[in-house]
């Protein structure tokens, strides 16, 4: 007898659905990289990745504090006296020295502004881990969070895939630079309360992934007491914390909480990660830190199910409880993200794309609105086609972030050498020069005919309203980011 091994009947609903997110644009861009990738002697016009926030501008300072501390690691004879204690069952509270060491540095990485307790430290499997841990914790299948907008593609996966939550969007737009206003909250609560869904809490990355800016004082008080009004929770994912390379400085709800009084603490979550602030995402260190009780004592039996190895414990403890190198390595890590955003924002402005002002995190938010026919999703999506199919560069579309407004797009920066960025650069002024050609030799042919049938006056009101042709009232004169 035969079986289908697709028979839906056999298998479990999460294994059957497609709600894990694979299928969006995010991440189809990487399958193009995968399958084409750039290398500059044996590939040099494959696709070059600009759609993974990662760090590798400072791993040079980790190697040389490795080579310099070889008893950190139990993997070779230096070290090898604390290998049997490493390596035998250790409880899911973590090293305890492992997290004293996490907790002084997320200390660290707000401008030792704000304490953590060592004790309210729950490990998980990155940050991803951690998130999908909180919402265990927080909510059951079918309760809603509201997230403002963009956000991160792959929140998708990681907080409602396996726990059924659903993720509702508060949307923010380009007039103010995507500010979280109170009206958009209040009217996505409500709208929610419409639809008979139970919200949770409110979700945010601060600092924003895909906008690469910081939260403001005003507006972190103004969610605070938003939630507080409401009596839900507020998560906020603080992964580039110490990735913050101009001003203003980034202000955590840590901070925020002990400025305001009658705020109950019970409601405030901060999820956080090695991966980006010290561009280790392969190490898989993810941190939930809760200021309720019952959420961290929920969360520890939990991360029983994605543990921090020991192994990885041990070196992380004894390195970031080096002061002084800690400290090095965050003052030059922003130093060197300062001057790779300022390297390729300022290409692009030479080839007339701005991006949104941004002081934060691995990537920018490009405007390519003015380079779409027409100011839909669809045509966002030809021009990313393009892009990846012609141009060669993985760029993520802003409609696979939940942006409202067709034509943005995440760009990475900080995953690759000087000299991949300068021919990613070289790629995208070459399709910008093209389409321009383009534009003139069109524009040059329409005024030709045109003006053998029309008036003057005629002609210019039909070149004001045509869809091909930039109009006054195009997106680039609007915009203001």
């Amino acid at each position: 007898m035969e079986f289908e091994s697709g028979n839906s009947q056999l298998l479990s609903k999460i294994a059957t659905s497609d709600q894990h997110g694979e299928n969006s644009p995010y991440f189809d861009g990487w399958k193009a990289y995968d399958n084409d990738p750039f290398h500059p002697t044996q590939n040099p016009r494959g696709v070059i990745q600009m759609g993974l926030a990662e760090n590798q501008l400072s791993l040079d300072l980790i190697e040389e504090w490795i080579k310099k501390n070889p008893r950190a690691s139990i993997c070779n004879g230096e070290g090898l006296h604390a290998f049997k204690n490493i390596v035998l069952f250790q409880d899911y509270h973590g090293l305890p020295q492992f997290r004293n060491g996490v907790a002084k540095f997320m200390a660290k990485a707000r401008g030792g502004r704000v304490s953590f307790d060592p004790d309210r430290i729950v490990m998980a499997g990155g940050a991803t881990g951690a998130n999908e841990m909180l919402m265990f914790c927080l909510a059951d299948p079918g309760d809603g969070f509201l997230v403002p907008s963009p956000y991160y593609p792959a929140f998708n996966r990681d907080l409602r895939w396996r726990t059924g939550v659903q993720l509702l969007p508060v949307m923010c737009q380009s007039s103010n630079n995507f500010q979280i206003t109170k009206q958009a909250l209040e009217e996505a609560y409500q709208n929610a309360q419409k639809a008979n869904i139970k919200v949770k809490g409110v979700i945010l990355a601060n600092p924003s992934n895909p906008l690469g800016t910081t939260l403001d004082r005003t507006t972190l008080r103004s969610l605070v007491t938003f939630i507080n009004d409401k009596q839900i929770h507020l998560v906020c994912d603080e992964i580039y914390a110490a990735t913050v390379f101009g001003g203003p400085s980034f202000i955590s709800i840590s901070e925020i909480i002990e400025e305001m009084e009658s705020i109950n603490r019970d409601l405030i979550h901060i999820v956080y990660s090695l991966s980006k602030d010290m561009g280790l995402p392969g190490l898989r260190v993810g941190i939930m830190y809760s200021y309720n009780n019952t959420v961290v004592n929920c969360g520890r039996k939990m991360s029983s199910f994605g543990l921090v190895s020991s192994q990885t414990q041990h070196l992380l403890a004894s390195m970031l409880s080096d002061q002084e190198f800690t400290d090095k390595f965050v003052l030059e890590n922003c130093t060197r993200l300062a001057n790779r955003h300022e390297m390729f924002t300022q290409g692009l402005e030479e080839m007339g794309i701005r991006c949104l002002k941004s002081n934060a995190g691995l990537f920018c938010w490009m405007d390519l609105r003015h380079l779409l026919k027409e100011p839909t999703f669809e045509s966002e999506m030809s021009l990313w086609r393009v892009i990846i199919s012609d141009v060669k560069l993985n760029v993520s579309p802003g409609s696979s972030f939940h942006c409202c407004e067709p034509g943005w797009f995440r760009v990475c920066f900080a995953n690759m050498d000087d000299e991949t960025v300068k021919v990613a650069l070289g790629r995208i002024r070459m399709f910008v020069g093209q389409r321009k050609d383009v534009e003139v030799q069109v524009k040059k042919s329409w005024h030709r005919n045109l003006r053998l049938s029309f008036s003057s006056l005629i002609y210019d009101e039909t070149m004001a309203s045509s869809p091909r042709i930039m109009s006054p009232h195009s997106p680039l004169v609007r915009a203001t980011t």
